[in-house]
């Protein structure tokens, strides 16, 4: 493994990202309301939970949008939820940071269907973030107003934020993302990329437009659009032999933050996919990515042995060794990993 750090992007704190209702992150509280459970500055503490939201239809189907419960509460809450959610949003924030993350990726764009509370959450969530992390930040939005905002809200002495992302599909915020450090994604102006070379041909059209706006390499961070290895067995080797060809390209100075948890999507141990994922990527020449950084980060991958049994059997899946995943879920259902 290289000595290099691995630059995470820290995902966590999105507004469509749920818990489970039934999980052990959602209880009830004395008096009967519901209530997501978390640890704050080392104290168990509860954020409570608004009524809608439990006689939502999306509480109906066992999931609850616990950031975004947290914000709401943030901005509409009483003095104390206000309070609990200023605390559970801290709480992430500071969990990634002593994780390993590089930047803190704030979305929004699914809080509100108003497009002013939008500007109004994301302007409050990053002055929260920021009280609680010393980390730049990375405005998550396909909304160029949300990306001013937020990035107008960036205490930039901690490092120029991030802009999570530009891409030909959107290129109406790349004027937006001026002045700041920005994900250039892979994708197409009216698909999704398939092949090695669809992916290098998006990004040879898109980087021209970035240095018209004024980008350096240094501060271009690529995506090379990660798809899921249970749709296409070859989604895995097509991102890592497009991140080697890019690397060859655009030489040292560029960066990578390919959103490495797509790969997973609907496998069993998703974790231990992203992490082998994480590292084949590394070794293809990519410098970090955007994850889960309590999961992916530089110890928990140094850690991992090439060796074991479980590690070959995600290799050979994300490789596309292994026809349809028979192995590797054969494996989860015996217990080999």
């Amino acid at each position: 493994m290289s000595n290099d750090r691995f630059i995470i992007v820290g995902e966590n704190i999105h507004c469509t990202r749920t818990r489970l209702t039934t999980g052990k992150f959602v209880a009830t509280l004395p008096g009967g309301r519901s209530a997501l459970t978390f640890t704050h500055r080392g104290a168990p503490a509860a954020l409570p939970i608004p009524g809608a939201v439990v006689a939502g239809e999306e509480w109906r189907n066992g999931k609850v949008r616990h950031v975004a419960v947290a914000v709401w509460q943030g901005l509409h809450g009483s003095p104390g939820d206000r309070a609990a959610g200023v605390a559970y949003l801290e709480s992430m924030a500071r969990e990634q940071e002593a994780s390993g993350a590089g930047f803190l990726d704030l979305n929004v764009d699914e809080f509100s269907m108003d497009p002013a509370e939008k500007l109004r959450a994301v302007v409050w969530l990053a002055g929260v973030v920021q009280g609680a992390s010393g980390l730049p930040l990375s405005i998550d939005s396909s909304n160029p107003d949300i990306l001013k905002a937020g990035l107008g809200a960036c205490d930039r002495r901690r490092g120029q934020p991030l802009v999570n992302s530009v891409s030909l599909e959107r290129a109406s915020t790349i004027a937006a993302a001026a002045g700041a450090r920005v994900v250039a994604s892979a994708a197409g102006a009216t698909a999704l990329p398939e092949t090695v070379e669809e992916r290098l041909a998006n990004v040879a059209e898109l980087m021209p437009m970035l240095v018209r706006h004024g980008f350096a390499r240094g501060d271009i961070y690529l995506d090379p659009l990660v798809l899921p290895v249970s749709v296409n067995g070859a989604n895995g080797a097509a991102v890592l032999d497009a991140i080697a060809a890019l690397r060859e390209a655009y030489g040292p100075e560029i960066h990578f933050a390919p959103g490495l948890s797509n790969v997973s999507f609907g496998l069993p141990k998703r974790a231990l996919v992203n992490q082998v994922f994480a590292v084949l990527c590394r070794r293809r020449g990519c410098d970090g990515g955007i994850a889960d950084p309590l999961q992916i980060n530089d110890r928990a991958l140094d850690a991992l042995d090439p060796a074991s049994a479980p590690f070959r059997l995600a290799e050979n899946l994300l490789l596309g060794r292994d026809e349809f995943g028979m192995d590797y879920i054969a494996a989860s259902r015996d217990g080999t990993l």
